[in-house]
């Protein structure tokens, strides 16, 4: 797969459908690869003619890892007592990430969809790069108002337990904390076995991953922020989502003018595949009618 020189770092990415069509960025969520976004979601976003996106974030996959940067064990503990802390990174300089991977391809504007942790990234481009963001795709994440998106007990414990470093049993606890936190009666264990492998085999970055949810925590509450966006917005949630309570959409879709909520009754935090016929045609139909004037890869 090809890598682009991005804000300073590389980025592993693959592009998906034909140049020229509009340009749909995807950004993906905590310490997840962008193989975590399913096939069937990008072939149908392609054959409702769409340019998808797809990378890795840095501290995940095969972009660039952050080891070199001092250990987060005392920011956890702050992180943990509510204190303040400076993150290694920010979630603004992930979303710079993103524009950068648009720069190497050439695309002025593009449409951003960002899942759970990736929303918030596009949340970031879409107001901290009006001009390049042609609309916002918001699903399963929040506007990080501490009251609203809560998680479950469950569901917390699951994000604060490190996984194993060996591959059968890697493997084995994706499998687990994917049903505390995926769709109740839609979970697909053999696709999620599948895909635990393949990211194990691209490259595991635990502490990549610690990174980013300090990254998160310092963000603090987007809210404010959210209300500058001017970009058509499509905030997309699950109402039995353990991770991020449907209250976070809600709160999202709230705090952006304009904004369109759609709630899918069986979804967790997860992209499940009879969901995904909805999804798509939700993403591709608001993509295209926020896509006149957008600028493309010739």
């Amino acid at each position: 797969m090809p890598t682009a020189d991005a804000n300073g770092i590389t980025l592993d990415f693959s592009e998906h459908g034909r140049r020229g069509d509009p340009a749909v960025l995807m950004v993906m969520g905590l310490g997840s690869q962008r193989i975590a976004w399913p096939d069937q979601l990008l072939d149908g976003l392609v054959d409702r003619g769409l340019h998808v996106i797809t990378f890795d974030n840095r501290d995940v996959g095969r972009s660039t890892v952050f080891d070199h940067l001092p250990g987060s064990g005392s920011m956890i503990a702050r992180m943990m007592r509510g204190d303040r802390f400076d993150p290694p990174y920010t979630l603004a300089d992930m979303a710079a990430d993103a524009v950068g991977l648009l720069d190497h391809l050439g695309i002025g504007r593009a449409h951003v969809v960002g899942a759970s942790m990736g929303a918030m990234i596009a949340q970031h481009v879409a107001f901290g790069w009006p001009d390049r963001c042609a609309s916002l795709v918001s699903v399963m994440s929040t506007t990080g108002e501490r009251t609203v998106g809560q998680a479950t007990a469950e569901a917390t414990d699951v994000l604060f337990t490190p996984p194993p470093t060996e591959r059968t049993a890697y493997v084995e606890d994706v499998v687990r904390k994917r049903r505390v936190l995926g769709s109740r009666t839609l979970f697909d264990e053999d696709t999620t076995r599948l895909l635990a492998g393949l990211a194990f085999d691209r490259g595991l970055h635990p502490a990549g991953t610690t990174r980013q949810l300090l990254a998160i925590y310092a963000d603090g509450n987007r809210t404010d922020r959210l209300t500058r966006i001017t970009a058509p917005t499509l905030v997309i949630h699950g109402r039995h989502d353990p991770l991020i309570g449907v209250s976070g959409g809600e709160a999202t879709a709230a705090a952006i003018p304009g904004a369109r909520l759609l709630v899918l009754d069986q979804m967790g935090h997860d992209l499940p595949l009879p969901l995904l016929p909805t999804v798509i045609d939700a993403v591709a139909d608001h993509v295209h009618a926020a896509s006149d004037g957008v600028e493309q890869v010739a």
